[in-house]
């Protein structure tokens, strides 16, 4: 049989039912409104008891200054002057003093680097890692170099060390015997980029490349 109802009783009930859909929807989007505004709560809830968790199971990092470090070494009054001419340090690697204009660029260097430049990139935050090339294997150098940051360090070996490592930074210094010392860690987390440095922030790149520089 033929439907007996006309166009405009057609468009009507479409009309209806398009209407009823509508009506539908924004029932069920007021409800995942709700829904998600009760799960953003309770997400807010879970984050900061997670926090709180963390927080006891896994405390902030010390302050610079509390980190004490077995055979640290520090030095005051040293000078920040520019000079064009060598300078007899007293320390070997010198921690800071009289230094050439010009920085050295922070990287990884296979042959001794300068250290009139090195100085001036101390004074700029950075931390001097100084190997004995005699004491250490290609492996033991590459461990150290894993266990560094990427920036603000010039790793590179330095002949006549008293022991294997030596890390210095502007007016500090310590010696361990390797690679796996706790005391690498704990020195870049006082020295690496400290405010203490004359010139913390200043650029480590942009400088001098010296020979042998390989990253």
């Amino acid at each position: 049989m033929a439907d007996s109802k006309n166009p405009d009783q057609v468009r009507q009930h479409r009309a209806a039912l398009l209407k009823a859909h509508w009506a539908k929807e924004a029932k069920a989007e007021r409800r995942r409104k709700v829904l998600v505004g009760a799960g953003a709560l309770t997400a807010v809830a879970v984050v900061g008891g997670l926090v709180t968790l963390a927080l006891i199971q896994d405390p902030p990092p010390q302050a610079r200054e509390d980190i004490e470090i077995a055979g640290l070494q520090t030095f005051e009054g040293l000078s920040a002057n520019h000079v064009s001419t060598p300078v007899d340090y007293e320390q070997s690697p010198p921690v800071g003093g009289e230094h050439a204009s010009a920085w050295l660029n922070c990287g990884v260097y296979t042959e001794p680097v300068p250290n009139e430049n090195t100085v001036h990139a101390l004074e700029h935050g950075a931390a001097w890692v100084a190997y004995d090339p005699e004491a250490l294997t290609q492996e033991q150098v590459n461990a150290l170099r894993t266990a560094l940051p990427d920036t603000y360090v010039v790793l590179a070996p330095y002949e006549g060390l008293d022991s294997p490592i030596v890390l210095s930074a502007w007016q500090a210094q310590v010696a361990v015997d390797s690679a796996e010392d706790e005391r690498i860690q704990q020195f870049v987390a006082k020295y690496w980029q400290s405010p203490d440095a004359p010139e913390p922030g200043a650029a480590c790149t942009g400088g001098l490349d010296a020979p042998g520089r390989v990253a």
